[in-house]
C-alpha cells in the first residue's frame, strides 16, 4: 500500500532579522522545468529494458540452463519482445551491423549442443561468435575451442530490409593447431536484428530462434 508522507521545514530567524521591514524586495529566481524530449523518453526506456533483459539471461550460461526451464524462457522472450517494440521502425542493417558480436544467450539447440557437449572430446568451448561485415556482404559464425581449435561457417549475406539480413551459407570449416577439416555448406536463410545499439544486438530468425550478443572487445579473423 502506498503511504503519504508530509515534509515540514521551519525556518529560524536570526534576532537581528528586521521583521518591521516588510517591503524589502528579494531577487527571484525563476524556477525552470526539466525538459524531457521523446528521444531522451525512447533512451531511458530502451536502456531500463535492456538492463532487464541482461539482467534475467545473467545467470542462464548461454542458454544451457534456460533450456529445461519454461517460465525462464518465456520471461525473455516477453523482455526481447518489449526491446523490439521500442526499436520498432528503427534501421539495424546499417555498417553499425558489422562486428565481431559475443553470445551472451540463445535458444539455438545446433549451438548449444557444441557448447554443452564439447567436453566429450576434450575440450572446451570458448567464445561463440558472429563475425558480420555488410559492406563485404559476409557472416561467418564461430565457436571457438581454446587455445587453437575453431568451428566455423562462412555464409554470404544480403540486407534485405531495414531489419532482415538474408543468409546463404557457403563452407564450413574445423580447424586445429595444425590441421584443417573443409566440411560441406548447409542452409539458408534470414534473420531480424530487433534491436540493435553501441554494445548490445538481439536476433530473432527464421526459425523463430532467438539471440543475444554483445559487440566483442577484439576483431575475429579467420
Amino acid at each position: 500500500m502506498a503511504t503519504t508522507t508530509t515534509t515540514t521545514t521551519s525556518f529560524f530567524l536570526p534576532n537581528s532579522f528586521n521583521t518591521q521591514n516588510t517591503n524589502k524586495k528579494f531577487p527571484k529566481h525563476p524556477y525552470s522545468p526539466p525538459k524531457f524530449t521523446a528521444s531522451s523518453i525512447t533512451s531511458q526506456s530502451s536502456k531500463s529494458a535492456k538492463d532487464h533483459l541482461l539482467t534475467l539471461i545473467s545467470d542462464q550460461d548461454r542458454g544451457l540452463k534456460t533450456q529445461n526451464n519454461p517460465s525462464k524462457l518465456a520471461s525473455i522472450v516477453s523482455a526481447i519482445d518489449a526491446l523490439a517494440a521500442i526499436s520498432t521502425g528503427s534501421v539495424t542493417t546499417g555498417d553499425n551491423l558489422s562486428a565481431t558480436w559475443r553470445l551472451l544467450w540463445t535458444t539455438e539447440k545446433e549451438q548449444l549442443f557444441i557448447i554443452e557437449k564439447a567436453g566429450l572430446f576434450g575440450t572446451k568451448a570458448g567464445d561463440v561468435l558472429q563475425v558480420i561485415d555488410v559492406r563485404n556482404l559476409s557472416l561467418n559464425n564461430v565457436i571457438t575451442f581454446p587455445p587453437d581449435g575453431v568451428f566455423f561457417v562462412r555464409s554470404n549475406i544480403e540486407v534485405a530490409s531495414s531489419q532482415r539480413v538474408n543468409f546463404r551459407f557457403t563452407s564450413a570449416v574445423l580447424r586445429g593447431k595444425n590441421w584443417e577439416i573443409p566440411l560441406p555448406p548447409f542452409g539458408q536463410g534470414w534473420f531480424d536484428t530487433v534491436y540493435l545499439d553501441d554494445e548490445l544486438r538481439v536476433v530473432k530468425d527464421i526459425r523463430g530462434d532467438y539471440l543475444v550478443v554483445d559487440r566483442a572487445p577484439y576483431s575475429w579473423k579467420e
